[in-house]
């Protein structure tokens, strides 16, 4: 019996492969600076054992993320859920929190000054979109 694959099927492996070889080269480049910076060396079985790991940790974040999004009935993952998901590492989440604070004051500042450029028209219309992401004031949030 043949198996038929989908062209959605291969263009998902495919992606998955080059996050997967973007990972690794990320995690040999890391590696490479600890080494010189702390004068220790790693195997390659190492880095492709720390790149390997991370990138299923990854895969289980982003279901995670998608369930909370789900759970609270939104179809966009938002830094809400982030900061849930980080909740078990209590620096993690400190930095998380502070780095969604500096993001939404710069997108706030950000649509201040586009504010200042539109007509009124346009300034109030605006205004009424900025009033309906106030409950979503989060400055990242990414489509489920």
């Amino acid at each position: 019996m043949d198996v038929v694959i989908s062209s959605d099927d291969e263009e998902e492996q495919f992606t998955k492969q080059r996050l997967r070889a973007a990972m690794h080269f990320t995690v040999g480049k890391l590696c490479e600076k600890v080494a010189n910076d702390e004068h220790v060396s790693f195997s390659k079985q190492a880095v492709a054992a720390i790149a390997e790991t991370t990138f299923r940790q990854c895969e289980l974040f982003t279901r995670d993320v998608e369930m909370f999004a789900k759970h609270a009935k939104r179809t966009t993952v938002n830094c809400d859920d982030v900061k849930l998901l980080s909740r078990r590492s209590k620096s993690l989440h400190n930095f998380i929190s502070k780095r969604s604070e500096e993001l939404t004051m710069v997108n706030r500042e950000m649509r201040g000054k586009k504010k200042r450029r539109t007509t009124k028209a346009v300034a109030s219309k605006h205004k009424q979109e900025d009033d309906d992401q106030d409950g979503e004031a989060d400055a990242c949030t990414f489509p489920v």
